[in-house]
């Protein structure tokens, strides 16, 4: 905290010394992303933007903003601006695409994970989010095969396990889903869709009081999850 506090002031001195120094208000936004001081962060990048709106970084930031605060729209337009300016930058394309799925436009969204695979075809979170996107698309061999690509490519990469155990789930291989999600939560012990996930599969496979345990357990790390409370009242009006 404390040299992120320095590093602000010191990004504001600059800015006192030269009002259009369109870098120093990129830096200074970055730092209040880095705290979560979102609102800020915005300001400085839309500021760097009118000042110099040809730096592909600043649309970047802005639009992982705005992606965590579910404004997919505007989040889009930013990566377009990235892939404009960047048109060979993988991550572009793969947060897109994220955008994209959060929007369920599946299609869109696999497109823009199929051309950072070509960009970058030993990326793993290109595989386990276009393994995501088939998913909802009821693909389900497709989305193992990207994950297991992604698993390939790092082993230690939780959200592919999560991934392809979700796939596992819709295809009803329920002792394949939890052995996924068991290496996701290993892997990420504080990860709360693995912990809500696990709980689907255990309800499936109608072990009602770990399926209990594990929406709980996502519950206790985001109070404010909706679907795990909606499960836990599933349970509670059945009699589990």
């Amino acid at each position: 905290k404390g040299d992120d506090d320095l590093a602000i002031a010191d990004y504001s001195q600059a800015i006192r010394l030269d009002p259009n120094f369109a870098l120093a208000y990129f830096g200074r936004g970055t730092t209040y992303f880095i705290k979560r001081d979102n609102d800020l962060a915005i300001a400085d990048y839309n500021q760097s933007i009118r000042l110099d709106p040809n730096v592909a970084a600043v649309y970047f930031g802005r639009g992982a903003i705005y992606a965590g605060k579910r404004e997919y729209d505007k989040a889009i337009a930013d990566y377009n601006q990235v892939i404009r300016l960047t048109p060979n930058f993988a991550e572009a394309y793969i947060d897109r695409g994220a955008a994209y799925h959060s929007k369920g436009e599946y299609d869109r969204a696999i497109a823009d994970f199929n051309q950072a695979i070509r960009l970058d075809p030993n990326n793993a979170a290109a595989y386990s989010n276009r393994g995501a996107a088939y998913t909802y698309k009821r693909d389900y061999d497709r989305a193992i095969a990207d994950c297991n690509q992604a698993i390939r490519l790092n082993p230690n990469y939780a959200v592919a396990y999560n991934n392809r155990g979700t796939a596992y789930t819709y295809k009803r291989d329920y002792v394949r889903a939890i052995a996924d999600l068991n290496q996701a939560i290993r892997l990420n012990p504080d990860y709360v869709a693995a912990y809500y996930n696990r709980g689907r599969a255990y309800y499936n496979k109608e072990d009602y009081a770990l399926a209990r345990a594990d929406f709980e357990k996502a519950l206790s790390l985001d109070p404010n999850n909706a679907n795990a409370q909606e499960w836990l009242e599933r349970l509670r009006s059945e009699g589990h």
